[in-house]
């Protein structure tokens, strides 16, 4: 028997969203997390705010709705809240009820750019580390790093002392040289001109860094820095005092690609006590790392697992959007890139056994 079509809604329901959600579905375990990783972070929380005053948005479902942008590839805050508007499991996740109103993107922008501020993203990073940290390797790390695209375009990488452009727009940039050293563009002054590679096309970008474990690729630290030619192994030399501070001196590998193969960068990493498993570049030069590194059984292994830190660069530009950020400033930037290192190692931890095999 053909069932009638009713087209009047009903003014009640009796299913709760919890109920509407199914048991396995994969945000609950990053539910589970992210409650506990924002318990912690209260008190932090309360030095942001005023305590009179107009209630804002609670920092935690901002943060909840940024990482659903993150996971979901949502283009645009304005397009996150059309979703909370009527996705139910966006509503849960959040912490939403079912009938509560949605606050206008603008107002959601307005409490966000509060929590810009990059000892937050920091501090939700290490949470989130110290939920993964059975799954973490002790001894063996990978650095590299990836161009961010700016949202800056080419015509507003002009003169810093306006000369030569008489209508200013930037309009009539081919042929002319241009360095960073002479222009600076006029939407996002912190970007620089940068290409990664040689016949590459040149951009404005920053640099983000990141060091992996190698045992399931979780991110242990990351920065993010403005692109010009050091910046690689300064951060890495960073990164590696970090994690040297972390472990109280004790030894552990660093792997990199050829790019990071320089003899101020090696020398640096093993005076701190760092075996530096840096792929050897041997073209037209002289390699900085000798067979007395290269004939280990260790480096191979690094060497095999080197890549294993593609995968994050790979998500972070094609799921979580830093392909070519929307936000300008380094400061913004910078907070933008830890928070989605800190979500990909938050999609990463349920994926794992428990046991961390």
């Amino acid at each position: 028997m053909r069932g009638n079509e009713k087209q009047q809604g009903g003014m009640f329901s009796y299913v709760s969203m919890e109920e509407r959600v199914p048991a396995d579905h994969p945000l609950r375990p990053i539910r589970t997390l992210v409650d506990q990783i924002l318990t912690t972070m209260s008190k932090r929380f309360d030095d942001l705010y005023a305590e009179n005053g107009r209630p804002s948005i609670p920092p935690e479902r901002l943060l909840r709705a940024l990482l659903l942008q993150i996971f979901y590839s949502i283009r645009s805050e304005r397009m996150l809240m059309e979703h909370l508007d009527y996705n139910l499991l966006f509503r849960w996740f959040v912490g939403l009820e079912m009938d509560e109103a949605v606050c206008n993107h603008a107002v959601f922008s307005k409490n966000r750019e509060r929590l810009l501020n990059e000892a937050v993203a920091r501090q939700f990073f290490g949470e989130v580390l110290k939920q993964a940290q059975r799954h973490l390797s002790k001894e063996h790390f990978t650095v590299d790093c990836t161009m961010i695209e700016a949202w800056a375009s080419q015509k507003s990488f002009q003169r810093k002392d306006g000369g030569d452009d008489d209508t200013g727009s930037g309009a009539n940039f081919h042929g002319e040289k241009r360095t960073n050293e002479t222009h600076a563009s006029k939407t996002d002054p912190d970007a620089r001109l940068y290409k990664k590679s040689h016949g590459s096309e040149a951009k404005l970008s920053y640099l983000g860094h990141v060091m992996v474990e190698n045992r399931h690729g979780f991110i242990v630290d990351a920065m993010l820095t403005q692109a010009d030619g050091t910046a690689e192994a300064d951060a890495a030399i960073l990164m590696a005092d970090a994690m040297r501070k972390k472990k109280h001196g004790n030894r552990f590998t660093l792997g990199a690609d050829k790019a990071y193969d320089s003899r101020d960068l090696v020398t640096t990493l093993q005076a701190m006590n760092v075996t530096p498993h840096v792929t050897q570049n041997n073209k037209n030069r002289r390699s900085a790392i000798d067979g007395r590194t290269t004939r280990r059984r260790g480096y191979a292994m690094s060497q095999s697992r080197r890549p294993i830190i593609e995968r994050t660069f790979a998500w972070l530009k094609s799921v979580a959007g830093m392909r070519k950020v929307k936000l300008r400033g380094l400061e913004k930037v910078s907070w933008l890139f830890q928070y989605a290192v800190a979500a990909y190692n938050l999609w990463r931890i349920p994926r794992l056994a428990p046991t961390g095999a």
